[in-house]
């Protein structure tokens, strides 16, 4: 069985000065970066420490749900 594939909001924080990687589908799942592309590799490490984490604890892992809203026309479009 393949990983799920959890969705991941990037953007830019002013008052860190940093970019903030937060995964909407994974309750307190945030990491920071000073690239974005930094921001997404520590957000790829947290998630495998998130679903690692709950794995030992017994807690479910949850499905990916989140979409954002132009995730959503788009397939609504082509429906």
């Amino acid at each position: 069985m393949s990983e799920p594939r959890y969705h991941v909001n990037v953007f830019w924080s002013d008052e860190d000065q940093v970019f903030i990687a937060d995964v909407p589908d994974l309750r307190f799942c945030t990491t920071h970066g000073h690239t974005r592309a930094e921001a997404m590799a520590n957000a790829s490490e947290v998630i495998d420490m998130w679903l690692e984490t709950a794995r030992e604890d017994g807690l479910p892992i949850p499905e990916p749900r989140y979409r954002p809203a132009i995730y959503a026309a788009r397939f609504a479009q082509a429906a």
